[in-house]
């Protein structure tokens, strides 16, 4: 491929939903929560045969900034680690990113990948990948790699394909038809039976001049702000003084909202691989292996007369369990969770009471 292909990782969530593991400073995408190493680790381990390590940047907030420069270290330079002063959603770091990129290469394809998924399929994911960059660069288009659907998930968005579009290699690519919210349960069952649906799983890949054209077509007021970026990166100007200039000017508002659902020129690949976000506790059980009775241990754990547990302990302190089922049970040296699996998505109602603690800041 003759187009200069690159990278881009967004590693700023807070990961509140897996508290208290997961801290403003330490979320989920910098902890092993399914596998030995940090999920960004495995994240850039997947993306490295792919593109030249030079060609991998990784996007993070500047409360992440030092841990997630560590888990970087021996995937990519140390400058391609960029730090956002703020957060202000994934608009603002897709402009960011193609301004770096165009600034590199004006013609160059970049992809926008999540760093806190989890996927098994190494290979699978890199052909994916390579069939989406090659689409990217063969056409004015914004590729997105869609994951078919294995059940009726509502707390991911979906996109409706249409029609073939092209194909690459073995790859049939389609048009994209819309994309839609979290659905409703009813919705949802009528979307995996129409087989025309896939879930959204964040990850684009599209070309500098196709994201920057439609940045300025569908989100002219945060074109402006990220034209700073453009020029002042073209003259060879600091990067981070100016993002402390220019970022909270910027709007704040998904990719998907100022871009994606706008645009008409979106096509979907459809994943060959294995995906799941582990958007939640009850999720991370799907990947170890449990007991007789449905539970799963990790760390110093015993549970006596129960099933279907998930059970986390930290630092060699041992959780015992008698008599219960269906708990996620997560304790770390200055806070544990005791909560029945149904209430896991309920989460943040209980963070905003530890939020009003005076120890708050070391807690979240």
């Amino acid at each position: 491929m003759k187009t200069s292909i690159y990278a881009v990782v967004i590693a700023g969530g807070k990961g509140e939903r897996f508290w208290p593991q997961s801290r403003a400073a330490c979320p989920k995408h910098l902890l092993p929560v399914v596998g030995d190493t940090p999920l960004l680790a495995q994240t850039l381990k997947r993306i490295k045969p792919l593109v030249p390590a030079k060609n991998i940047l990784v996007i993070t907030s500047a409360a992440q900034a030092k841990a997630v420069a560590r888990v970087c270290k021996g995937f990519l330079p140390p400058a391609n680690v960029i730090v956002e002063p703020m957060g202000r959603d994934t608009a603002a770091a897709v402009g960011l990113a193609a301004a770096i990129v165009g600034a590199r290469d004006p013609q160059g394809v970049f992809a926008v990948l999540p760093a806190d998924h989890v996927i098994h399929d190494a290979k699978a994911y890199q052909a994916d990948l390579r069939a989406a960059f090659t689409a990217a660069a063969a056409a004015p288009v914004m590729v997105t790699i869609g994951i078919p659907p294995t059940e009726p998930a509502t707390g991911f968005g979906y996109v409706q394909r249409g029609e073939r579009w092209r194909e690459f290699g073995s790859k049939q690519v389609f048009a994209v038809k819309r994309f839609v919210e979290k659905p409703k349960l009813e919705v949802a069952q009528s979307y995996l039976r129409s087989g025309d649906y896939v879930w959204n799983a964040g990850m684009f890949i599209w070309s500098v001049p196709v994201v920057e054209k439609a940045f300025a077509a569908y989100a002219p007021e945060l074109d402006a702000g990220l034209a700073k970026l453009r020029t002042a990166l073209a003259k060879g100007r600091a990067l981070a003084p100016l993002l402390k200039k220019v970022y909270p000017t910027l709007v704040k508002i998904s990719v998907d909202y100022a871009l994606l659902e706008k645009s008409t020129n979106v096509v979907m690949l459809p994943a060959s691989f294995d995906w799941d976000d582990v958007g939640a506790w009850p999720a991370v059980a799907k990947h170890f292996k449990p007991d007789a009775a449905g539970n799963v241990g990790r760390g110093e754990v015993i549970i006596e007369q129960g099933a279907g547990n998930i059970v986390f302990s930290e630092g060699g302190h041992l959780v015992t369990l008698l008599g219960v089922d269906d708990l996620v049970v997560v304790h770390t040296k200055d806070a544990t969770l005791v909560m029945p699996k149904a209430k896991a998505q309920e989460i943040k109602a209980l963070l905003k009471r530890v939020s009003e603690r005076k120890d708050a800041a070391k807690l979240l």
